[in-house]
């Protein structure tokens, strides 16, 4: 059955990270801490390279979780993040508020953890009438069983999975396209193991004639 979800661009769409926070990463057991940083990042370097809007959020930054973690801050140094009390994001006005004043109606949600501050706001996103793209290896659980219940109850309800990896190649499209082919370039080296060590091979050796 053909989708009725086309390719996005970065016209469509705004990224979502929530409570990219060490105190959770700390909980998290779904996947290699280190790997969900760097794909969280990846994620986070892919909205600055193509000027897509995005939202922060922390919570219980002072007792429990910690800033938001200083990979991402040095990534979005101007991006104040929007910290709520509500486990569900969505039910924060000031977190609902800068989503709707993005404009986008298509979001691009990774975070922590996936149980409950991703999937609460996903579920509620879409019951509001928005599409919701989940970037799964960006988003980790308390365990690999409940990380994969709460993708599936996402997609169940609308929501599309994808990768950090699919979403910027989504944005990029075109390796001729100039004005992001170095960004994209160098988000792919630096987070995309052996196929960003493949493009830096590639580059050494493929020399001007």
């Amino acid at each position: 059955m053909m989708s009725s979800i086309p390719l996005l661009t970065p016209e469509d769409c705004a990224v979502v990270l929530i409570d990219e926070q060490a105190g959770l990463a700390f909980a998290t057991g779904s996947a290699d801490r280190q790997v969900l940083r760097s794909n969280a990042v990846a994620l986070a370097r892919t909205a600055v390279a193509f000027g897509i809007p995005t939202v922060v959020s922390t919570s219980a930054s002072k007792v429990y979780s910690g800033p938001m973690m200083p990979a991402l801050r040095a990534v979005l140094p101007d991006i104040v993040p929007i910290e709520r009390r509500n486990m569900n994001l969505w039910e924060d006005a000031a977190a609902q508020a800068a989503i709707i004043a993005t404009g986008r109606k298509t979001l691009v949600v990774a975070g922590l953890l996936t149980e409950a501050c991703v999937s609460f706001p996903v579920l509620s996103a879409l019951a509001e009438g928005y599409k919701v793209f989940v970037v799964a290896d960006a988003c980790g659980g308390l365990t690999p069983a409940s990380h994969e219940a709460a993708l599936r109850r996402m997609e169940q309800a609308g929501a599309v999975m994808t990768s950090w990896l699919q979403f910027l190649l989504e944005m990029q499209r075109d390796w001729t396209r100039h004005d992001t082919y170095e960004a994209a370039r160098g988000i792919v080296a630096e987070h995309g193991g052996g196929y960003g060590i493949g493009l830096d091979y590639a580059r050494d050796m493929i020399k001007p004639a």
